[in-house]
């Protein structure tokens, strides 16, 4: 099985003509392969956990909600992890005052002012 230069497998990994040194060559190989199978079968059960799976979708959501803010904000240069400090200090304000019923109220009604005004807008650009 060896090629012209020596060389045998698709790697081209170089091996020895000599059959004792290629035995052990081959032994080296197999326990690498082994332990790589070991490895790949340990990666898989523990992937197939429930707690994984579910970390992984929350995980997932959470980049494609990121992503999403983010293409949002890139009109006005500026993204999540920039605006993040200032959400996570304000959180932590309404919370230890205990302003949450308000602060939930005021981000409805700003939610609703915004979607009153865009409607407008549309409405406006639509009739001139």
């Amino acid at each position: 099985m060896h090629n012209q230069d020596g060389t045998t497998g698709l790697a081209g990994h170089k091996h020895s003509l000599d059959p004792a040194v290629r035995k052990q060559e081959l032994l080296r190989e197999g326990e690498f392969f082994r332990s790589s199978v070991a490895h790949a079968r340990a990666q898989i059960r523990h992937a197939a956990r429930p707690e994984v799976m579910l970390h992984g979708a929350i995980d997932h959501a959470t980049w494609a909600l990121r992503a999403r803010a983010d293409a949002l904000l890139k009109p006005t240069g500026t993204s999540v992890s920039v605006l993040m400090p200032y959400g996570l200090a304000l959180f932590n304000f309404i919370r230890q005052r205990k302003l949450g019923k308000p602060a939930g109220a005021a981000a409805i009604l700003l939610g609703v002012a915004g979607w009153y005004m865009n409607k407008r807008r549309v409405q406006q650009q639509g009739l001139s």
